[in-house]
């Protein structure tokens, strides 16, 4: 399983971290909330949360963990962590009948079926002959000293079930952290991942289609399942094509169809229904394997349906899919039945919203979702901020008379950092370590290293809730470091050393490390790791001189390395295609529709955002003079975006390629083509480098025949003012500045 270092990723661990840290210091329990879009990733970040409150700690309390979810989802969620861990196994993952001892471990997570254990009934919550249940499970390990850290997954699903409070006073946590993209509770301590920043990653779709290019009146009256399924598997078929045009042959897109749930009276009939419609009609059948059925009683062609490559086509299922299933080639959802939670529908949704490669593709078809559905537009409740952005539910066409200007638009190619040290990096550490004299600087006369285990507390739960604390220990014992423990300590410690040196720290970039220091240990001190490793790791984590002392060299190593292995610059590259108005642009429910009609808007209806942060009254006003103006022919209202949008190059402040999305593209009666972006105050102060960028693209395509002009546009006294020289010049004046005369 491939691990993607994300910026949003280390801090929402690094956020889970601070939160966690300041209420262990707090008296009684207290909740975190944990929101991120699915397919973020959440159960990874939980993961690699987990995994450094245990590692990093700086004090010495010690902890076992109790992981919640819905349905089989702890199933699934123990494999990923599982997984996760099998490298340095620093988390034990155990399901019921793995616990020994009727406890729970030092950093031992135990797995459970919410709904299981949530029944008045459940004989593992009442007391039994044998003793094992979860009151005596919980109170054999907090005895033990350690405290309990309680994860509810999906929490939409568990946390506001009935029993659910009683449950959780059971299983007595100092902290309980409630994970979902769409939470019920309310918290002072949330943590909350943006889906926007999880789509600049690639880790998700940039937004999802609701019935595109549909009216709501041909939804209605008999026939309509088989028109919107055909409709989507048209759909699935050009995804499929665009995929081959680009050499991505290897990717199947897959169609998701809902079915009703078990609580639905035609349940049966609908599920028969539309498996002969995909037969008869589409020739779409499990027996020639283009199609797959999960469901609790029926199970077919489900093998390897994750894998891009594979070749069912779609997929029937119900609700129990909506949670734990990961599927990324899933492109298109198809709902024939009513949305009675909002929830459980984003929830849904999140089927179809992962990317197959972990990327965009600079393609819009290929970068968003597609819903399907017959239910009216007046009775979907889009209400969820996620929801409101992922679906698109209007359409803006361009006017048929358009006739193609053909002009050259940009994107940018982005350089990712070097992640991975390569083994020059051993070579410079080596002579860092000289002329740092290493050698002279650390101890080796060192015996062992120890960890410090309380032993005999007492839970005092008169306390919980008050400002005296509730667990108190009498006695600790110092125990050695195993080889093991000593290793991953050992690992740890060049992970935070990379960490702080700004170099991501993957598991060959900390291997890398590692060897560096065992051959300066063979080298200097003739201590050879295969007959020495114990010892070498034990002086490298004796004492703080001793770690100070390898961390300078790593620092001074690091820095060397960077030098000698820069970041690539970014690069701004003319686009295959040259660029024309898009045939249409989809709108989420953000959006309204711009009322009177313009009258040379090129797109038709024109939508404009509801959001006041998103509408600038300087493109209002402008709008106002272009769709006024005789001389205009047509005006369109740029986005951006790459491919749909037009762009042209600039360099930043760091001489680095950019993109600039101007805000309209006006074709005059004339021929000509004007390029005007709008802007105020210290949007005008700063625009120096677009302007320049803007004014280079316009003189370097008039050259080549093209009729362009345009520049930055100010509003000022009831007059549009422009500034097309180079380089650009701004004051409260717009002294040098002119009146844009059309």
């Amino acid at each position: 399983m491939i691990y993607k270092n994300l910026k949003y990723k280390n801090i929402a661990v690094n956020q889970l971290l601070e939160k966690a840290n300041e209420l262990l210091d707090e008296s009684g329990c207290d909740n975190i909330i944990f929101k991120a879009p699915t397919g973020a990733g959440k159960t990874i970040m939980m993961a690699e949360f987990l995994m450094q409150f245990v590692s990093e700690r700086k004090d010495q309390r010690t902890f076992s963990f109790i992981w919640a979810a819905p349905r089989k989802l702890h199933l699934q969620s123990k494999e990923k962590l599982e997984s996760f861990y099998k490298d340095n196994r620093i988390l034990e993952c155990s399901n019921i009948e793995e616990l020994t001892d009727k406890k729970i471990n030092e950093n031992e997570i135990l797995f459970l079926n919410w709904e299981s254990i949530n029944k008045k009934d459940n004989v593992f919550i009442r007391e039994n002959e044998n003793d094992f249940n979860l009151t005596s499970i919980i109170n054999n390990t907090i005895e033990e000293g350690r405290e309990i850290i309680l994860v509810i997954d999906e929490s939409h699903h568990t946390a506001s079930a009935e029993n659910t409070k009683g449950l959780i006073e059971i299983m007595k946590p100092k902290i309980t952290i409630e994970v979902s993209a769409t939470p019920h509770m309310t918290s002072d301590n949330i943590v909350k991942v943006k889906f926007e920043h999880v789509v600049i990653e690639g880790m998700i779709k940039e937004k999802v289609s609701l019935n595109p290019e549909l009216k709501e009146d041909k939804l209605e009256g008999e026939g309509s399942d088989e028109f919107i399924l055909k409709e989507a598997l048209k759909k699935r078929k050009e995804l499929q094509k665009k995929f081959e045009r680009i050499g991505k042959n290897n990717i199947n897109p897959l169609l998701l169809i809902q079915l009703p749930d078990n609580k639905s009276l035609d349940f049966t009939d609908k599920k028969e229904e539309i498996e002969n419609l995909l037969a008869k009609k589409f020739d779409i059948t499990t027996a020639n394997g283009r199609m797959a059925v999960y469901l609790s009683e029926d199970k077919r062609n489900l093998e390897n349906i994750s894998k891009n490559d594979n070749e069912v086509e779609v997929l029937l299922f119900k609700q129990a899919i909506a949670l734990g299933w990961d599927c990324p080639r899933a492109y298109i959802l198809v709902l024939f039945r009513e949305w009675h939670s909002e929830n459980f529908s984003i929830q849904t949704v999140g089927r179809i919203m992962r990317m197959p490669e972990i990327m965009h593709y600079g393609i819009e078809d290929l970068d968003k979702g597609y819903v399907y559905t017959n239910i009216a537009n007046n009775n979907i409740k889009i209400e969820e901020e996620l929801a409101r952005n992922y679906f698109t539910i209007y359409t803006s066409k361009r006017t048929e008379t358009y006739k193609p200007i053909d002009i050259v638009s940009y994107h940018i190619i982005r350089q990712r950092e070097t992640t991975r040290l390569d083994p020059s990096f051993i070579t410079m550490f080596l002579n860092h370590a000289k002329k740092n004299s290493l050698k002279s600087k650390i101890n080796t006369k060192v015996s062992k290293i120890t960890d410090h285990i309380p032993i005999d507390g007492i839970i005092h739960l008169e306390n919980v809730g008050t400002v005296s604390e509730p667990v108190e220990v009498y006695n600790d014992i110092s125990l050695a470091k195993t080889t093991t423990e000593l290793e991953l300590a050992f690992k740890y410690f060049i992970q935070e050393a990379l960490h702080a040196g700004e170099m991501f720290p993957e598991q060959r970039s900390v291997g890398r490390v590692c060897t560096s220091i065992y051959h300066f240990f063979s080298e200097e001190l003739k201590m050879n790791y295969e007959e020495v490793q114990r010892e070498i790791m034990t002086i490298v984590m004796s004492s703080s001189e001793n770690k100070q002392a390898f961390t300078d060299v790593i620092n001074e190593s690091l820095k060397e390395y960077k030098l000698n292995h820069p970041k690539e610059k970014n690069k701004a590259v003319q686009n295959d295609n040259l660029w024309n108005v898009p045939m249409k642009i989809d709108f989420n429910a953000n959006h309204k529709e711009r009322k009177p009609k313009l009258k040379k808007t090129i797109m038709n209806p024109f939508y404009e955002s509801t959001s006041p942060f998103k509408t600038w009254e300087t493109e209002k006003s402008f709008i106002e003079f272009l769709d006024n103006h005789k001389e205009v022919e047509w005006w369109f209202k740029n986005g951006e975006q790459d491919g749909t949008y037009f762009a042209v190059p600039y360099k930043d402040d760091q001489d680095e390629d950019q993109t600039f999305y101007v805000d309209f593209i006006v074709n005059f009666k004339d021929g000509r083509i004007g390029l005007f972006d709008t802007k105020s105050g210290w949007t005008a102060e700063t625009a120096g480098r677009k302007s320049d960028g803007l004014q280079r693209y316009i003189k370097e395509q008039n050259k080549k025949g093209k009729k362009l002009f345009g520049g930055i546009v100010i509003p000022k006294s009831g007059s549009f003012y422009t500034y097309t020289d180079i380089p650009y010049k701004h004051d409260k004046q717009l002294t040098d500045w002119k009146i844009l005369e059309i």
